[in-house]
């Protein structure tokens, strides 16, 4: 499914390597940091390195057996006073700064102050494509740590796991699934619509947009407005919420909403999740009951 424009873009971070294969010459690149995250080194597969180049900072390696060989190395500091969960959109681009490939990693708890490494590699490359020859940070989102959607495989303490999906589009009307799986060990009980804050790139609330339950009259056909029954979730079994809305843009402000807190039910514990919220001009959100999911 197509992902939906962030709200931040961060075009930042940006390592360049020769054309011809070999590692570029020339003093060590420091790229600014891009909300906290910085591109320390990168590695591309070449022939030979450069005679007499004394570049550490960008390396040439023998293309491995499966993969693209293509990687690099980052960093990402802490500057707030919470721990910190980051998913970062790496892109990986020719010297033209086409967009070849892109990788998405996440760093799941920064302290505050702290400094975590990393690596992200380039796994599968297209033979024939044009050659990729810079590495930059097109999207940082961050999110408290202990908001943070939980990793595959993971359950959260309260035996409840909230992700959100990447959404799909369609003539302007974008929807976004919310998914609730019951991982925990008691049954868990949800009746009617999630509880939703909309926040701003700081995380602030989001002001002068309406939820609406259903589909609020924004399209028909897609299930928003099948009526909120109360629903049992047994150890394993999951239900399906989602938000919809039209990213038209005619008089008035543009509203985006990168981070939205979602809770299952009221007292619940938060989530944040990053479905990215263009709204256009239309303040309008509309939210689906929790269903159970189609079989």
């Amino acid at each position: 499914m197509p992902r939906i424009p962030s709200a931040l873009p961060l075009l930042a971070a940006l390592l360049l390597l020769t054309g011809c294969g070999a590692p570029a010459s020339g003093t060590a690149v420091t790229p600014p940091r891009a909300d906290g995250v910085r591109i320390t080194s990168v590695t591309i597969p070449s022939v030979a390195p450069s005679p007499g180049s004394d570049r550490s900072d960008v390396r040439a390696a023998p293309l491995p057996a499966g993969g693209s060989g293509i990687s690099a190395a980052y960093e990402v500091t802490n500057n707030g006073t919470e721990a910190l969960a980051y998913t970062i959109l790496f892109d990986f681009t020719t010297e033209a700064g086409e967009v070849m490939a892109n990788t998405r990693e996440t760093v799941r708890s920064v302290g505050p102050g702290a400094t975590v490494q990393g690596t992200v590699r380039l796994n599968t490359f297209t033979p024939g494509s044009s050659r990729v020859t810079r590495v930059k940070v097109s999207q940082v989102t961050k999110v408290p740590a202990a908001e943070a959607p939980p990793a595959s495989g993971e359950c959260p303490p309260s035996g409840i796991r909230i992700t959100a999906d990447d959404g799909d589009a369609a003539m302007g009307l974008r929807v976004v699934g919310l998914h609730l799986e019951n991982c925990g060990k008691r049954d868990y009980t949800v009746n009617g619509y999630p509880l939703l804050e909309l926040l701003d790139k700081n995380r602030a609330p989001v002001q002068g947009v309406q939820i609406v339950e259903g589909s609020g009259g924004i399209t028909t056909g897609t299930g928003f407005d099948e009526p909120a029954r109360p629903l049992i979730l047994k150890p394993g079994e999951s239900a399906l919420s989602g938000l919809m809305w039209r990213n038209t843009t005619e008089s008035g402000d543009v509203v985006n909403v990168p981070y939205v807190r979602v809770r299952a039910v009221q007292g619940g514990d938060p989530v944040t999740v990053t479905p990215h919220l263009d709204l256009g001009t239309t303040g309008r959100l509309a939210v689906r009951a929790w269903t159970r999911p189609s079989r």
